[in-house]
């Protein structure tokens, strides 16, 4: 008898995930709040009615309730009820927000069609990086923002020019419809004015679909600190701090405000663990770039032992293991900006575990080389080493550039407007503008692109400057050089795989002439072995002797100072080179190079 009431007995159903998750029996509802004393869940679902839906408390201070009449669709809050009063909270792990002050949206990620699309980011080697933010990258209304479905209609344009993968800036629910989206009031909502998560879901299909992977920019360092119910989440705090979420001590403090996650809670760990994984796993992105770790490994980002963070370290080497374990090919990258060798060693050799960082040290160095209005104060061995620098042995452990978010604004400006204030459409920037792009696609390292740069975008970036287009058209040659110079790097053609390989020679730094010749290969030899010449001098030489790695004729792949991406370019030295006998620079055979002024010269061999 008691056997067959034990088969009677309706199964428990035990349901999982945090926020609202919708199930064919309803949607759960499940909210962390220790120091709530009872919690209710409020929506259009039930009128938003205080006592209709009451959570139970489950252990560890969650609260947790399956409501049967509610849907996708629904808008909703937590009513928490704490010593501090009765506390309408919006749900920290909410999909989707009306605005960052509104209601919560009850979303099902099971809903978006991704009609298979399968999809692979390319080894890490052959990537080539275009970083956007989305509300200024396409913009086609005045006095609107650009969004995920208007970025979707310029992959076109990024495929043709030969980019395989787009870093968006940050993209959750941020305070207003502009930002650059380094203050994240909602981390696990899409921002509603970019198209929500049906948004980012039909950019990162649509991006799959034209052979190219997303990485998404997250924040983890500092929350908001605006608009943000996180903040005092359920009343408790220390300090006049954030409370459960948040360290109520002296690690709370931030540049962005006393908002930094406490590192050292299991629940805030779990918080940002799961953020980290729905990404990968929920919108299929291809990999994390996480917005200054200095500031999660040290509470001052000064280095000093006394302000370490060993449970922010921790937790992020969790989260890069989980990624690499989950999904092997795809790449965290982390601006760390410290250069050290640390943050992409492998967690098992104690290091953070970042597939890449920001290399500080080729961008600063580089830009600093090709700004400087002296050609005498251009130090060639400094750029010889931002060229050289790599992290563990390995070349791609950095991605390197000219441009990004960061070094086009706060009180700089794009390459061209930093070398000549006011007039972009000038000789000299667009010569040294366009030596600084052939460095960051033929150096060792992962190169990245920011938006704009290839059609010669001006003045400063703004997230209320949209990118303008009509200047493709005007700059077209311009870039087209950026478009062949990434074909290049690419090995689009068969005949340049050494700029894809770990392998890097300085042939000759001559800081007289400001002349720099590096060899790139794989395994060597013809279609692999590439050499580049870079003149960072407004001189012109015609009979430049140097040595080559290998006799034959060097076929002549690319020349920045081709007449065809600049009415204003020179046209000299598009020939090919055939080698001579005769040691220099320690090789065996050399050549003899016209070497225009500002320009770089690739060459490579057939066989």
């Amino acid at each position: 008898m008691e056997n067959l009431q034990t088969e009677e007995r309706p199964a428990i159903q035990h349901f999982e995930g945090m926020g609202a998750t919708c199930y064919p029996e309803g949607v759960f509802y499940r909210v962390w709040a220790p120091h709530a004393d009872g919690v209710m869940v409020v929506g259009s679902f039930n009128d938003w009615n205080q006592t209709a839906n009451p959570l139970k408390q489950e252990e560890n201070g969650f609260w947790g309730a399956l409501v049967e009449n509610s849907k996708e669709g629904d808008e909703y809050k937590f009513l928490l009820k704490t010593t501090s009063g009765d506390l309408y909270r919006n749900d920290p792990y909410s999909l989707k927000m009306t605005n960052s002050a509104g209601n919560c949206v009850v979303y099902n990620h099971a809903s978006f069609n991704w009609h298979n699309v399968s999809f692979q980011i390319p080894s890490w080697h052959e990537l080539v990086i275009y970083e956007l933010h989305v509300g200024t990258f396409h913009v086609k209304e005045n006095d609107h923002v650009g969004t995920l479905y208007t970025a979707i209609e310029k992959l076109d344009y990024l495929k043709d020019m030969g980019f395989n993968a787009v870093e968006l800036m940050p993209c959750s629910e941020f305070p207003g419809d502009r930002s650059w989206g380094y203050n994240p009031a909602n981390p696990f909502a899409i921002e509603s004015d970019y198209g929500g998560p049906d948004g980012l879901k039909a950019f990162v299909k649509a991006a799959h679909e034209a052979g190219i992977a997303v990485i998404l920019d997250v924040v983890y360092n500092h929350f908001g600190p605006s608009d943000l119910d996180l903040w005092q989440f359920d009343g408790w705090h220390e300090n006049d701090g954030g409370g459960i979420y948040f360290y109520n001590d002296w690690k709370s403090e931030t540049p962005w405000g006393s908002t930094r996650p406490d590192f050292g809670r299991r629940e805030v760990r779990q918080y940002i663990h799961d953020n980290a994984m729905m990404w990968i796993k929920d919108y299929r992105v291809d990999g994390l770039r996480m917005d200054m770790v200095p500031y999660i490994r040290n509470v001052k980002a000064d280095g000093n032992p006394g302000n370490d963070l060993p449970e922010g370290i921790s937790m992020i080497q969790g989260i890069n293991k989980a990624i690499s374990e989950c999904c092997p090919n795809c790449i965290t990258i982390a601006e760390d900006m410290h250069s050290l060798d640390f943050i992409t060693n492998d967690v098992e050799n104690g290091g953070m575990g970042y597939g890449s960082q920001w290399d500080a040290d080729f961008v600063h160095t580089i830009r600093d080389a090709i700004i400087k209005a002296d050609d005498q104060q251009r130090d060639m061995n400094a750029v010889v080493g931002a060229i050289m620098n790599r992290y563990n042995t390995d070349s791609f452990q950095r991605i390197i550039y000219t441009e990004s978010h960061d070094e086009v604004a706060n009180g700089q400006a794009r390459v061209a407007q930093e070398i000549a204030d006011g007039d972009v459409d000038n000789w000299f920037s667009k010569k040294r503008a366009a030596l600084g792009v052939a460095l960051v696609l033929t150096s060792p390292g992962i190169p990245m692109i920011f938006q704009g740069q290839p059609m010669l975008e001006d003045k400063w970036f703004s997230d209320s400057d949209p990118i303008d287009w009509t200047r493709l058209e005007k700059f077209s040659g311009f870039a087209s050089l950026h478009r062949d110079l990434i074909h290049i790097r690419r090995n689009w053609f068969g005949v340049t795989k050494g700029l894809q390989g770990q392998n890097t020679q300085i042939i000759r730094a001559d800081n007289d002439k400001k002349v720099i010749v590096m060899h790139r290969w794989d395994v060597g030899g013809p279609k692999d072995s590439v050499v580049v010449v870079f003149n960072f001098s407004i001189e012109a030489y015609s009979d430049y002797k140097v040595g080559f790695p290998r006799a034959g004729k060097w076929h002549l792949r690319f020349n920045s100072d081709n007449g065809n991406y600049d009415r204003e370019f020179s046209n000299l030295g598009i020939i090919d080179s055939e080698t001579m006998q005769g040691e220099l620079d320690n090789l065996t055979d050399h050549v003899t190079l016209t070497i225009p002024p500002y320009s770089a010269l690739v060459f490579s061999q057939e066989d």
